[in-house]
């Protein structure tokens, strides 16, 4: 195993000269000081460089290799959005500059607004929430908020169907709502019948994932949408799948009230590792007096801030995430309305390609044309050699691919979800269709073999159980005695 960098670094060693200070010194409180010096790795340039590379080629990107997870769309983000995103008018600005020194960052916020609003059908945006599961919590604030004001308190339930991303029922539970789960049918779809059975009057609202987790759209969209409206509930929308239906379908005209978009998974920015994320929040016109505040305005070619009537406050500092918001309008405005059909058409295909190049092998959750992602089952396998969804995982970790999302959704039983996204050739799904035929091959052959999986990686397979419970996070430093 390769050295730490605190075990490579020898007293004295140095790969950096710092200038001379150029601003007056401040004296720290005696109280605030190191009663010793911090320990802190002492190495060359060159052991330095080799430190930081070498860690990298142990980490797997969508740079390295294909990487189908799915439900998150983690897909290739063209580099011109991080060149944008890097440029001095940008990285330079501060929340706190006033508004006429700030007129191109506002207008850039305001047409990002505009363009989220004409790609969803809906009529306003908020752009402050940081991610996704912040964006529900905003969006059910808005429901809650709205319905107060109408004095309607007794809506206190929030409808969640069992195909919803885990966030949802997590959300609702923390905006305060008491949720009612309804179950999908045996094509996967919303359950109608169950919907009906329990609308009513203390329904607030439907939190509804389409297409679903199951990479399916919800083909009965129209009816869901009528029956919660007409108990007087409203539709909320979770955008985190619109890489699917991008300028195909809209959720504003599906009939949906408020949803968020994941700007960090469909419109360019890589979020692996726990960010940076955007979760704008988009509405229809009666809810846009609820809104965070501040919001951008424009009169006269003039920007600015404005308050909404009823605001619900802020739900994050400043004005979100914004050099997130900077890629999603470059990637908007790179590939236009066409391009961004385009981009959810190919995703739809290769997902569809992927699926029906393995359904002869593998047992497909659902048997029928998916959106931008689909699910199979491991379960019949488990039952006749023992061989489980995490043990496929693995073993596509030895062929150089990223495992799909494990045991998600949790109402297919030994489940992987795979989303190939539009941005991978077909050659490249080609020799992963090929992997995950030999990694079947090799568990009816020898499913020892796939037990031990990944053999090809820095660390093996580790005891899960131990490595949640008793991780180690820190490095021990020999005794000083």
């Amino acid at each position: 195993m390769s050295k730490l960098i605190f075990e490579t670094g020898k007293p004295g060693r140095r790969c950096a000269c710092l200038p001379a200070s150029d601003v007056p010194e401040v004296a720290i409180p005696p109280q605030l000081m190191r009663t010793k010096p911090a320990r802190l790795p002492e190495t060359a340039e060159v052991d330095l460089v080799r430190h930081y590379t070498n860690l990298s080629r142990k980490a797997f990107g969508v740079d390295n290799g294909f990487y189908p997870l799915g439900s998150c769309t983690m897909k290739y983000n063209p580099k011109r959005n991080e060149e944008v995103a890097a440029l001095k008018g940008f990285t330079g600005v501060h929340p706190l500059q006033g508004e006429e020194t700030t007129q191109g960052c506002l207008k850039l916020m305001h047409t990002l607004a505009e363009r989220i609003c004409g790609i969803t059908g809906m009529d306003a945006v908020t752009l402050q929430p940081a991610a996704g599961a912040h964006g529900e919590m905003t969006g059910l604030a808005l429901i809650k908020a709205y319905l107060t004001d109408r004095g309607e308190t007794e809506r206190i339930k929030l409808i969640v169907p069992d195909s919803a991303h885990g966030t949802n029922p997590a959300s609702a539970a923390m905006a305060g709502f008491t949720i009612v789960n309804i179950p999908s049918n045996p094509q996967g779809l919303v359950d109608v019948q169950a919907l009906e059975s329990v609308v009513g009057d203390d329904t607030a609202a439907l939190m509804l994932t389409n297409p679903n987790t199951l990479g399916l759209f919800e083909r009965d969209i129209e009816k869901i949408a009528d029956i919660v409206h007409s108990a007087g509930g409203l539709l909320y929308y979770d955008g985190a799948n619109m890489n699917a239906i991008m300028g195909i379908s809209r959720p504003g005209d599906m009939g949906f009230d408020v949803m968020h978009l994941n700007l960090h998974k469909t419109f360019s920015t890589p979020h692996g590792g726990g960010g940076p994320g955007s979760g704008p929040v988009a509405c229809k016109e009666f809810l846009r007096p609820f809104l965070p505040s501040p919001l951008v305005a424009e009169k006269d070619g003039i920007y600015s801030f404005e308050n909404p009537e009823k605001s619900i406050g802020r739900v994050r500092s400043f004005y979100g995430n914004f050099l997130v918001n900077v890629r999603a309008l470059a990637y908007i405005m790179t590939l236009g309305a066409k391009g961004l059909r385009e981009s959810s058409e190919n995703a739809v295909l290769n997902a569809n390609y992927m699926m029906e190049n393995l359904k002869d092998t593998y047992n497909v959750a659902f048997d029928t044309p998916c959106m931008h992602e689909f699910v199979i089952t491991l379960e019949p396998l488990k039952k006749q050699n023992g061989v489980t969804a995490a043990d496929i995982a693995k073993g596509l970790v030895d062929k150089g691919i990223h495992p799909p999302t494990m045991y998600f959704p949790l109402i297919v039983p030994e489940a992987l979800m795979i989303e190939p996204t539009e941005t991978e050739s077909r050659e490249t799904l080609d020799e992963a269709v090929e992997a995950f035929k030999e990694i079947y091959a090799a568990a009816l052959e020898n499913p020892g073999e796939l037990h031990r999986a990944p053999v090809t990686t820095p660390v093996g397979r580790p005891d899960e159980t131990t490595a949640v419970r008793n991780p180690v996070l820190r490095y021990e430093f020999p005794s000083e005695d």
